[in-house]
């Protein structure tokens, strides 16, 4: 049984439509993911169809990625952070899949070792702990980004938090971190992938928003890979409670905790 999960808030509007689709009894969820993913047709990056199969059928010594790779099949267990790993792969197949592709070609490259090298390292990274930050791509979207990335947070989180819903918008990725958020804290920090768009975007549904980001981040990834400057190149930090409207009491000196709010480190 898995603990309760308040599907009320804001931070899983990502993944709630998948959730309701597929239904999953409270006893176990696998069966009911896997008719959602063969209703979706989801595939590996070898074109094998995705089905979610028990941990045990991970043969010893194989990794995880390559396993995926090779056969389509996600092993998964009976907790929360298979759960969300599976509501991802319903929600951002294209994503998850280019991640796996990127993965499973550096363990074919280089093996598994002690250390995952810099680019398995952001695939985990982007895999765990990831939200996309989709921004209009105009002067004040990119001064909003400047903010963020320079930790001015009040200005970008307080001073900016209209453009919260109109001009930007939160869609977490990582599954790591949506199990946090089931007991959320206010230290909870993602690594965030700033996405710009154009005013074309906010014309779309939710739904077609989902897909386009599923569709243009897979490909940016295909193309660009990840870490040709560290694991952590190119994200940015956001604290998730701190999201304009997504937690109650959001005044400036909740931004002024600078033991979330951290700083930008000098030299």
């Amino acid at each position: 049984m898995l603990p309760p999960i308040d599907w009320a808030q804001p931070w899983y509007d990502t993944v709630r439509p998948a959730f309701e689709r597929a239904a999953p009894p409270p006893d176990g969820f696998i069966d009911a993911f896997n008719a959602a993913a063969c209703a979706l047709d989801l595939r590996n990056g070898a074109g094998q169809p995705l089905r979610f199969v028990p941990q045990a059928s991970l043969p010893d010594g194989m990794a995880y990625e390559a396993f995926i790779g090779a056969t389509g099949q996600v092993p998964t267990r009976d907790n929360l952070h298979d759960f969300f790993n599976a509501l991802v792969w319903l929600t951002f197949p294209g994503i998850k899949r280019a991640l796996n592709t990127l993965q499973a070609a550096q363990i074919a490259q280089a093996g598994v070792g002690k250390s995952r090298g810099p680019a398995r390292d952001a695939a985990t990274i982007f895999d765990e702990n990831a939200a996309l930050l989709v921004v209009r791509d105009n002067d004040a979207g990119h001064a909003l980004v400047d903010d963020l990335r320079a930790h001015r947070w009040l200005d970008a989180l307080y001073d900016g938090r209209a453009m919260f819903g109109r001009d930007a918008e939160v869609w977490l990725f990582g599954h790591a971190l949506m199990e946090k958020l089931v007991t959320p804290r206010k230290a909870i920090t993602a690594h965030t992938r700033v996405v710009f768009v154009d005013d074309a975007y906010f014309l779309l549904t939710p739904a077609a928003r989902r897909a386009w980001i599923d569709r243009e981040v897979a490909a940016a990834l295909a193309g660009e890979g990840l870490a040709s400057n560290g694991a952590t190149a190119g994200f940015t930090p956001l604290q998730v409670l701190g999201v304009p409207g997504w937690w109650p009491g959001q005044d400036a000196d909740f931004y002024r905790d600078t033991t979330v709010f951290r700083p930008r480190r000098t030299g």
